[in-house]
């Protein structure tokens, strides 16, 4: 199904306008360029439109979000909506505060949002099945986590990505699981941002969004787990390094041999 997607990425080099947290902007802007795609990060109200204009695909996350930025993600969200412009949206620590959470759903009510992408606690809490978030991180998801994002994302009319050892997307009706990945990515600040950045690169590319979710998510935890092998790994440090060199080196022919989803 996902046969020949980071081509399409590499060859279309889609841009990618972010309105992203600072904490991993750099990280974000490196890792897209990996992927073969291409990175914009602009925020100022006076030219997120124009900015949207050039894109393929805008990537919003509220990890350090001001309501000024707010303002400014759903001012580009409307244009992205008005020209077609697939968005995916990261709500980093929704559910941590309540800026945060009211944050998520204005955005979510007033931009139709093509993929939603967060750990479990943060997609529970907006699904309305529960979920504990300490800072920005999951540390508690509910049972009937799959059962509410299959409604949220009928709902909505969105793909739905839920994050963890096991990552699970969903369109309301097909759901996929996504086995890649190695626990050393959670070691590292900034893999789910990342992640938000390489799903935007896919759904530039790929306007069918459940299938560029899953070809994101395949390709970025083949890609740690390539990493994690290298010999020169020996912690958190030297393994961002060569996750990075990894995804930049991924081939279709490792992703062939590497890919570990299903789809029921």
């Amino acid at each position: 199904m996902i046969e020949g997607l980071l081509t399409k990425v590499r060859s279309q080099k889609p841009l990618v306008h972010h309105i992203t947290n600072i904490v991993t902007v750099n990280d974000c802007a490196n890792i897209t360029l990996a992927v073969g795609a291409l990175p914009v990060m602009a925020h100022a109200l006076e030219e997120v439109e124009d900015m949207v204009k050039a894109a393929s695909s805008l990537v919003l996350n509220i990890g350090t979000l001001t309501p000024e930025q707010v303002e400014a993600m759903i001012k580009a969200g409307k244009k992205a909506n008005e020209l077609g412009i697939p968005v995916v949206l990261d709500p980093v620590g929704a559910g941590a505060t309540p800026l945060r959470t009211e944050s998520t759903w204005r955005i979510l009510n007033e931009v139709k949002v093509s993929v939603i992408k967060g750990n479990s606690a943060e997609i529970g809490v907006l699904a309305g099945a529960g979920g504990e978030i300490r800072g920005v991180e999951a540390v508690k998801s509910s049972e009937n986590l799959l059962t509410a994002a299959k409604n949220m994302a009928k709902a909505l009319r969105s793909i739905v990505v839920i994050t963890g050892a096991t990552d699970i997307v969903t369109d309301g009706h097909r759901v996929a699981y996504v086995d890649n990945g190695h626990y050393l990515m959670g070691t590292i600040t900034g893999t789910g941002c990342m992640l938000a950045s390489v799903i935007g690169g896919f759904c530039g590319a790929e306007r069918d969004y459940f299938k560029a979710s899953i070809a994101a998510l395949v390709v970025f935890g083949l890609a740690g787990e390539l990493a994690a092998k290298r010999p020169e790994v020996r912690g958190p440090a030297s393994f961002k390094t060569c996750f990075f060199d990894e995804i930049y080196n991924i081939t279709e022919e490792k992703i062939k041999g590497g890919s570990k989803y299903k789809i029921v």
